[in-house]
């Protein structure tokens, strides 16, 4: 991996790993997964526990949820995702798209974990929902194209990304059933990410040459 090359991915992922480890090893994850996750029913004017040692503000929680995990594979996983998804998709997107994508991912993710249950007070934290973006588009800008025509009148690029929204979606569901529950992983936040970064992936590629 070009580390120069891939800035933006690298410095995600370095901040990510720093944080997520000094938590883990403090034994703080509890107390910033409830401070600093992301809760819904903050976001329904719910307060947080009085003796909690810090909070940041809701607003910026679908974020800050992203520097916590809760434990080593947790951490090792995403950061290998982020860093190879993110290194390829930064040649194309640059510094600036991959940062913007991270955060649009982020807060994606955490719409579509508020949206099923916005009264859930289960702290959402990992930084799978913002990655799954930059997984999102990595594969439609590197992925080999299946869809060759369209269907029902729509364009084969708009078939092709239906269809990778469709298998991203099997496969989260699939995860979430089988056997850990719907709720031992963020499924809605995971299929959030992954369309954002189908969404924005072109209009963030546009948005760098446009700007060269």
């Amino acid at each position: 991996m070009n580390w120069a090359a891939a800035r933006a991915t690298t410095a995600i992922a370095v901040v990510t790993a720093v944080v997520s480890l000094l938590l883990i090893i403090t034994g703080l994850v509890p107390e910033a997964a409830i401070g600093a996750g992301f809760i819904p029913l903050r976001f329904e004017g719910a307060a947080l526990p009085p003796d909690l040692g810090f909070a940041v503000p809701t607003l910026l929680t679908p974020l800050t949820a992203t520097l916590i995990h809760g434990g080593f594979a947790h951490i090792a996983f995403n950061l290998v995702m982020l860093v190879y998804c993110g290194a390829q998709a930064e040649r194309a997107l640059g510094a600036r798209g991959i940062a913007v994508l991270y955060v649009v991912g982020a807060y994606a993710a955490a719409l579509a974990q508020y949206f099923p249950d916005p009264g859930s007070a289960s702290p959402m934290i990992g930084a799978s929902g913002a990655i799954s973006a930059i997984v999102g588009a990595y594969a439609l800008l590197f992925g080999q194209r299946r869809a060759t025509r369209g269907i029902a009148g729509l364009s084969a690029e708009f078939t092709h990304v239906l269809w990778l929204a469709a298998g991203w979606i099997g496969i989260q569901l699939l995860l979430g059933f089988a056997g850990m529950g719907m709720g031992a992983i963020a499924v809605g936040a995971h299929i959030g990410g992954f369309i954002a970064g189908l969404v924005f992936a072109k209009p963030l590629l546009l948005w760098r040459y446009r700007n060269a």
